[in-house]
């Protein structure tokens, strides 16, 4: 049992849905909307859902300090609470994948399983240096050679080859526009967070979606996470790192369906 106690939920919150709980974690330089939106009629069909919006995204403020995992993890299980959900599954994102495996390890009586996709429990010299000139072009105001660096890495190889001179033109003035205020600090996150030391400590059922074809952060930070769980599925997403946008039925059919199996052994060893 946990003996960490929840704060205040003070981070802007998304509810949709009736069921089981199904809370969520979006990743670095997105949000509920941008990260789950495609997905999350579907999630909500069969899941209480709640989306926790990170300091800096949607309508949750900018942090005024840098960004703290276990700060994360606690306001992503207390908005859970503040729901009226006692237990309920995580899926994180990116580097909500790291915030939900805190999440787990700080609340385990809350935490009924993960469901972790393209995460990464500790980023490499190379993905440290992406959000270093991540962070550093979007604070330089330069946004289109922002939005140049972050589409190759976003999407996958044939998702990029397959787009019109048009459509990558569209694409690259939207990235340009739409990235959150909290991007330089949830970027900063992405490269001192470790979160390796948490995976042997979690007992629940977890489901490792990884993109095959990421560039962001790329397969072998999927597998390494996954290798060091106790009980844990991989699956495989022919995606790039947005896989809400290149796949969005299958990423959603991925959680779901594990979500499904892991409620049915609930009930029946109850």
């Amino acid at each position: 049992m946990s003996t960490v106690t929840l704060p205040t939920p003070t981070y802007a919150r998304t509810v949709v849905g009736t069921g089981p709980g199904l809370v969520l974690a979006h990743g670095a330089g997105g949000g509920i909307t941008a990260n789950y939106g495609p997905i999350l009629t579907g999630l909500a069909s069969g899941h209480t859902v709640v989306g926790v919006d990170f300091p800096g995204t949607g309508d949750t403020p900018r942090a005024e300090a840098p960004l703290d995992l276990d700060e994360l993890a606690d306001q992503l299980v207390a908005a859970g609470v503040a729901e009226g959900l006692d237990t309920f599954a995580i899926s994180g994102y990116s580097l909500g994948g790291a915030v939900a495996v805190r999440a787990a390890t700080r609340h385990p009586e809350r935490v009924t399983a993960l469901v972790l996709t393209a995460p990464f429990a500790h980023a490499d010299h190379r993905l440290r240096l992406a959000a270093r000139v991540w962070r550093g072009l979007y604070e330089s105001g330069d946004r289109a050679t922002f939005a140049a660096f972050v589409t190759p890495l976003a999407l996958s190889p044939d998702a990029l080859a397959a787009l019109s001179a048009d459509e990558l033109a569209g694409l690259l003035r939207t990235t340009a526009d739409t990235p959150p205020p909290g991007t330089p600090e949830h970027t900063e996150l992405v490269e001192r967070l470790d979160v390796r030391a948490d995976l042997a400590t979690i007992d629940i059922p977890v489901l490792v979606v990884s993109t095959t074809g990421d560039r962001l952060v790329e397969p072998n930070h999927h597998h390494a996470l996954a290798a060091g769980l106790r009980t844990v599925r991989v699956v495989e997403l022919d995606a790039g790192h947005l896989p809400f946008a290149e796949r969005p039925a299958a990423w959603e059919a991925a959680i779901t369906g594990f979500l499904a199996e892991v409620e049915a052994t609930h009930r029946v060893g109850h």
